[in-house]
């Protein structure tokens, strides 16, 4: 049986990366610098630090299969802390890839979708489109997926970058700085404002966490061609229109509309006929996706609700 551990286990991907996992022939690693305190049955938790050399060799050194979800900063706050995640992030990252080029392992890394593309004309986004960060988080994971380029050169088994890109579902938290389904559904369950920055045309390619866990497994068994991925629905939604979906679960929900922000794009839709290429597999539709997280957070009201 293969051992699989996640980097970053206790984030909103690596947590229910981790849980899809137990169900596939695999034995499951979390790896975070504390042990959840909701820890699942059949996951085994290394408590660590990603950044000191020996624990991250010790932890990842009888693994067959690797996923990289560490990162120190987030596109809201990557101008604050860029040096942090050069000096850290980055050389850490370039020696991990050290350690599975030598040790003959697999490992996805995940990168950034719209933050790495930049403004785009002609949409859905293509992976072989050019790359313009628009911020600090972006430069950090291109600088990244340059050395894997560099990497797989050299060796058969190809490091895949996976270029996500908005997922929402079950164990997000926008409150760390990304998530707008997140935060418009949970102010609605609360009686909150939803905060809307600018007129509510910002287009974004939603994908339902369920079907990020799926297609990162299936890129960590893929050996073909290609070692960039974008893991995307190709289809784009505005936050009016979801917003539109919304009010019939919360007729009553409020809205606030404050001035635009100049670090969001106007529009990112990545193209995901690469993948479906190679692996053909049917989307959540945004609609279902959205019923699907309400009724869950509905449930979870208790949790997260102040």
């Amino acid at each position: 049986m293969k051992k699989v551990i996640i980097l970053g286990g206790n984030g909103f991907i690596g947590k229910r990366l981790a849980s899809y996992l137990l169900k596939q022939d695999v034995s499951v690693y979390s790896f975070d610098l504390t042990i959840p305190s909701d820890k699942e049955n059949g996951i085994n938790y290394i408590e660590g630090n990603f950044f000191d050399d020996d624990t991250l060799m010790n932890a990842v050194e009888d693994k067959d299969i690797v996923f990289h979800c560490v990162c120190t900063i987030n596109p809201g706050n990557s101008w604050e802390k860029y040096m942090q995640a050069y000096n850290l992030d980055f050389i850490q990252t370039v020696k991990l890839c050290k350690i599975v080029s030598e040790t003959n392992k697999k490992m996805v890394f995940l990168s950034s979708g719209g933050t790495v593309y930049g403004k785009k004309d002609i949409q859905p986004i293509e992976e072989n489109s050019t790359t313009y960060p628009i911020n600090h988080y972006g430069a950090l994971k291109i600088c990244i997926e340059n050395v894997i380029h560099s990497f797989n050169e050299r060796i058969n088994d190809k490091i895949i970058i996976a270029r996500i890109s908005n997922p929402y579902g079950p164990g997000q938290d926008y409150t760390k700085g990304v998530g707008f389904i997140d935060a418009a559904i949970k102010n609605a369950i609360s009686g909150k404002d939803i905060v809307v920055f600018g007129d509510g045309s910002v287009i974004r390619d939603y994908i339902y966490i369920d079907d990020v866990v799926k297609l990162l497994y299936f890129l960590s068994s893929y050996n073909g061609e290609y070692d960039t991925f974008n893991v995307s629905t190709g289809i784009g939604t505005s936050q009016i229109e979801i917003l539109q979906m919304l009010q019939t679960h919360f007729p009553d929900m409020k809205i606030k509309y404050e001035k635009e922000r100049d670090v969001d794009l106007k529009k990112t839709i990545l193209s995901n006929k690469r993948l479906m290429d190679c692996y053909d597999y049917k989307m959540i539709d945004i609609k279902d996706g959205i019923f699907k997280y309400v009724e869950y957070l509905k449930e979870k009201k208790d949790e997260y609700a102040t």
